[in-house]
């Protein structure tokens, strides 16, 4: 029993280790990517790219914005309100000051009996407002008093747009703003992907001519030890031991610098990758596969549709937008109507209150003369739209003089590939047959480095050729919305 758990333990351990060598075999800070897995990243990680969604997240807060206006507007509040126990007094007459006293009064009401004998002393109580002694009596009466209490009331009040020309189109204006917006976030996508895939290129690139050069050095430096040996039983001279340790130090600076280069060109990747620069970046593609795989002569006989051009379908967003702003400057030839409803629920009030808890009603505005300023505003509106029908058409001008440009160019690139790919396999050959020459004592060095030269040359002739059939394919390609 006590082997069995022993072996248990050892075969957990084992297992524990097992998983660790297995999961640290590609550590966190490491990224294996081919080309279509580069392009996918950049897509999810680009910060640049985060900045114009956000601005699609923005636009549609933009567009909610310009529905909701429309919209049920409702709004409350409250207030409350002390008057400190004023008394409000009301004065039918001369109020309780009044100069007349009693016998002032009597004196009144003698004169007015007088002048009406059939009046009785209850009449002239009742009608005395009616006789010429109005004021005189009326001096008489007291004084009423009314006392304003606290005050609080929560009101709700309710809008509701009935009609406007200019919301409509605001609304049609805002959806435009968004597609716009949206537009734009594939434009830039569509340009991080070409970034991308040119860094990427670059990156092969640059690591297939450091190879070359690499396999250049490492064969002359082999001769240059040959040489050397050659040199000490007399057989070659000092100057041919000096003039191909001349190229080969040459050499060791030109793979230094591709080095460099190719760091250079890792940052760029990373960057674009949104990676950090302690990233490593392993690529799995192989040049030779992604050049044959593009079937870049295909693309010379592919047609182009202006419509599929996302900088053309961005030009007719925003023609379609100066179309709208017409629209929205006309409509202010026309009414707008709108409804409203206020409710206010009296929390405390006074005796002396004559606001109403309902009120419900219409309003109405109507334009009617501006001085001329409507006319020059769809004037303007006018213009701009037309100008933005001619940039249209200019727009499509250019697209289709690009599409021609950009078949030229790849043809051209083409043309030049094959030259340089036969280039390349001359010189391969007239340098071994130099050097064969050399070895043999049948040349001379200088015949050897000049080779050697020409090998070089020919070899970075092709790289470039083969960099710029890629370039132009992918011009082309970014051009007919492809990529």
């Amino acid at each position: 029993m006590k082997n069995k758990k022993i072996i248990i333990l050892f075969t957990l351990l084992l297992s524990m280790g097992l998983f660790t060598r297995v999961t640290s075999q590609e550590p966190a800070d490491k990224m294996v990517l081919n080309l279509q897995g580069a392009v996918d990243h950049a897509l999810a990680f680009n910060k640049s790219l985060k900045n114009a969604r956000l601005e699609v997240e923005r636009s549609r807060a933009r567009n909610w914005e310009a529905i909701s206006q429309g919209l049920p507007q409702v709004d409350g509040g409250m207030d409350y309100s002390s008057f400190f126990n004023y008394q409000m007094e009301f004065n039918f007459g001369m109020g309780g000051d009044s100069p007349f006293g009693p016998e002032d009064y009597l004196e009144a009401f003698n004169q007015t009996q007088a002048a009406y004998p059939f009046y009785t002393a209850g009449d002239l109580a009742v009608h005395g407002a009616n006789t010429h002694y109005d004021g005189v009596l009326q001096s008489m009466l007291p004084p009423n008093f009314i006392t304003l209490k606290d005050q609080s009331t929560a009101k709700l009040m309710v809008n509701q747009l009935i009609f406007s020309g200019q919301y409509i189109v605001g609304i049609q204006t805002a959806k435009l703003a968004m597609l716009i917006s949206e537009q734009n976030l594939d434009f830039n996508e569509l340009n991080i992907k070409e970034s991308v895939i040119g860094s990427y290129y670059l990156v092969l690139i640059t690591e297939e001519s450091l190879d070359i050069v690499k396999q250049n050095h490492d064969n002359l430096e082999e001769t240059l030890a040959q040489t050397e040996i050659m040199f000490r039983t007399g057989m070659a001279e000092q100057t041919d031991v000096d003039q191909i340790r001349i190229t080969v130090n040459q050499l060791a600076n030109a793979t230094t610098s591709l080095q460099r280069n190719l760091e250079l060109n890792y940052n760029l990747l990373r960057f674009q990758l949104g990676l950090e620069t302690n990233v490593d970046i392993q690529l799995t593609d192989d040049l030779e596969m992604l050049f044959t795989a593009m079937q870049a002569e295909t693309a010379l006989d592919a047609p182009f549709n202006v419509e599929d051009n996302l900088t053309y379908k961005i030009m007719k967003t925003q023609e379609e937008i100066n179309r709208k702003m017409l629209g929205l400057e006309q409509w202010n030839y026309a009414p707008t109507i709108t409804g409203f409803y206020n409710y206010n629920a009296k929390i405390l009030t006074t005796d002396f209150d004559m606001n109403p808890n309902h009120m419900v009603g219409l309003s109405m505005g109507v334009p009617i003369f501006s001085s001329g300023m409507r006319k020059a505003r769809v004037d303007q509106a006018k213009i701009d739209y037309n100008m933005a029908q001619v940039n249209r058409d200019i727009m499509e001008d250019q697209l289709l003089l690009q599409e021609k440009q950009y078949k030229f160019n790849l043809q051209n690139s083409l043309d030049n590939f094959f030259t340089q790919q036969e280039n390349v396999e001359v010189a391969q050959r007239v340098y071994d047959s130099y050097r064969r020459k050399f070895e043999q004592g049948m040349a001379t060095s200088l015949d050897l480095t000049q080779a050697n030269g020409n090998y070089l040359d020919a070899e970075n002739n092709y790289m470039t050729s083969i960099m710029e059939v890629m370039n132009a394919k992918l011009q082309l390609d970014k051009l007919m919305n492809n990529l």
